[in-house]
């Protein structure tokens, strides 16, 4: 019956996770549970990935933290409650490479300076490249060129936020992500210690003042009198940060702060913890400065030993393409890694009826035993290009898709209606599209049946399955919100915000209840905790089994009517096929 079948244990829970902002449905955490405890969804989950708005936080929808505190505009201690009478472990994010300004860390240096205790806590622009390269006219090191070629970069200029210290002094911070400077409008009181200002006058120059700040005007721009510099201090004084700073994985002070923030998250009922933007942490001249070898390596072995003293299971989140051969080296080390190959591979198969390059994925996890997380969609979009192959050490390895078919895929997204995000290189230059934003739903036509199938290939791949709630629920894309959200509302094409009604009304749809129905065999058949069977089939069909003892889980699939059945012996209630025509 089988042509192949290899040994798949996994040491990791091994239930369906599902996938939510605290507020994406209703307006708070404790909503979330009172959808998890109805009996519609009894079986169907057993962890919880929440995302980080469940913690003090001020940008990027969670991943600019604050602290790891539980965030009580959304979260309250009964929602945890909740969650352990229901037998549900919880993933959390743990963001290594950068905090908020927010932070009770940088607030620190903002305020004492050079005697802050957190000096260190995030990198000096211009004493990590002292000796690299020439200070510019703006104040900070410009890095030689050959350094500048390898530089990874998230935006067009360069990653440094200049922070005004105490003495007036302006240092430049490493900031790979997001940054913003504004200012206050200064006030008549402001001026009254200028010596010498009239206070008619006073009035005329606050007026100019204001209506630059307003403007985001150039302060250089402004006829100031004879008084700039003294009005500049005054300005200066009223300036605010908004963004996520780079921390310094030198500091002993960073290391005290993630072990204390990992004993928090275990306190919270966590049993995983993604590491997030881990691989921007280590920092060296010369390096491209995303996942630096070997020093990656030793600051992940580090953090291992510290999870594993509270009990955590560490989750490091990577965007590389399948050619680098990361997600292999980030498993050898014992990790499970992210796949953000299958999202991509399935909308191929289903868009082209074609079985080739998704049980090649299939079948490598399988023999490989990499323990992996998947999913369909995310609260972040589709992550296509990891699909790429590439060039290392001098040898092409070739992607999982060539190219040609990778476009189509992302063609194919946009003409649904998707929305992207573009990557830079050092010169300012777009490299390529990092992301298609788009839900899932969308991204596959709207087609209902699609979806239907495109779970069921999700839960009978090997890795936990991760449900974003949107997905779960058919969700279309969000146009409305992604306008709203302006330069950077692609991502909320995603993120539409389910009312309790939305909950109920779905609950009664054909399209929803199906998708519960196999989540709740994923989550507790004991097949899946066995071994995987692949068959051989036309390039069309799929046929795929899991198989513990007597018990079994079989997925037949028509690739390109999207027909399907499930057939399953030896699990909790009756036996019997699922069958899912249109």
């Amino acid at each position: 019956m089988t042509d192949k079948s290899t040994s798949n244990a996994q040491p990791y829970p091994n239930g369906v996770m599902i996938n939510a902002y605290p507020d994406s449905i209703g307006c708070e955490l404790l909503d979330t549970m009172w959808m998890l405890r109805k009996p519609d969804l009894e079986g169907v989950f057993s962890l919880f990935y929440v995302l980080p708005t469940f913690f003090h936080s001020d940008l990027d929808r969670g991943f600019s933290v604050i602290d790891y505190d539980i965030n009580e505009d959304f979260v309250s201690p009964r929602d945890l409650e909740i969650a352990a009478e229901l037998g549900m472990g919880f993933k959390f994010d743990l963001v290594l490479n950068h905090m908020s300004v927010g932070s009770l860390q940088f607030q620190d240096m903002l305020q004492k300076g050079d005697e802050s205790d957190y000096r260190d806590f995030f990198i000096d622009w211009n004493e990590f490249w002292s000796g690299h390269g020439d200070i510019g006219p703006e104040g900070y090191i410009i890095p030689e060129q050959k350094y500048l070629d390898r530089l990874f970069m998230r935006k067009p200029e360069m990653p440094i936020l200049k922070v005004r210290f105490p003495d007036g002094s302006e240092r430049p911070y490493w900031n790979t992500f997001y940054q913003e400077v504004n200012y206050q409008p200064l006030t008549i009181d402001d001026l009254e210690g200028i010596e010498g200002l009239p206070s008619e006058h006073a009035e005329i120059i606050l007026i100019r003042i204001n209506t630059a700040i307003a403007a985001q005007q150039d302060f250089s721009e402004l006829t100031l009198d004879g008084y700039r510099e003294q009005l500049m201090n005054i300005v200066e004084q009223k300036r605010q940060y908004l963004g996520q700073m780079d921390l310094n994985a030198g500091s002993e002070k960073v290391w005290e702060f993630y072990d204390e923030t990992l004993q928090k998250l275990s306190g919270y009922g966590a049993e995983f913890v993604r590491l997030d933007a881990f691989a921007y942490l280590h920092k060296a001249v010369g390096e491209t400065n995303f996942f630096n070898k070997p020093g990656t390596w030793e600051y992940l072995e580090r953090l291992k030993h510290l999870a594993a003293n509270h009990g955590l299971t560490l989750l490091p989140e990577i965007h590389a393409e399948y050619g680098s051969g990361l997600h292999e080296e980030v498993a050898a080390q014992g990790f499970p890694v992210y796949d953000f190959f299958l999202p991509g591979l399935v909308i191929d198969a289903l868009d082209r009826g074609l079985n080739t390059p998704l049980l090649r994925w299939i079948g490598e996890l399988d023999e490989t035993g990499i323990h992996t997380v998947n999913m369909l969609g995310c609260h972040d979009g589709i992550p296509v290009l990891d699909l790429r192959g590439k060039d290392v050490d001098g040898e092409y390895r070739e992607g999982l898709l060539t190219d040609d078919e990778i476009e189509a895929v992302i063609e194919n997204i946009l003409a649904r209606g998707g929305r992207i995000k573009n990557l830079y290189g050092p010169d300012g230059r777009k490299i390529a599209y990092y992301q298609v934003n788009a839900t899932y739903f969308s991204a596959l036509g709207e087609d209902e049946q699609k979806l239907l199938l495109a779970r069921a290939i999700q839960i009978f791949t090997p890795g936990i399955p991760q449900v974003w709630y949107l997905d779960l629920f058919a969700g279309k894309n969000d146009y409305a919100a992604a306008d709203r959200g302006g330069t950077g509302g692609h991502k909320e094409i995603n993120r539409t915000t389910l009312s309790l009604a939305d909950i109920e009304n779905g609950l009664q749809t054909e399209v929803v209840r199906q998708q519960l129905q196999l989540l709740r065999l994923r989550n507790t058949h004991p097949a899946f905790s066995g071994t995987l069977e692949i068959h051989d089939t036309p390039s069309d069909r799929l046929h795929l089994t899991w198989r513990d003892g007597d018990a079994y889980a079989i997925l037949e699939a028509n690739l390109r009517s999207h027909n399907f059945s499930v057939t399953h012996r030896g699990g909790p209630g009756r036996d019997g096929v699922m069958r899912f025509v249109r």
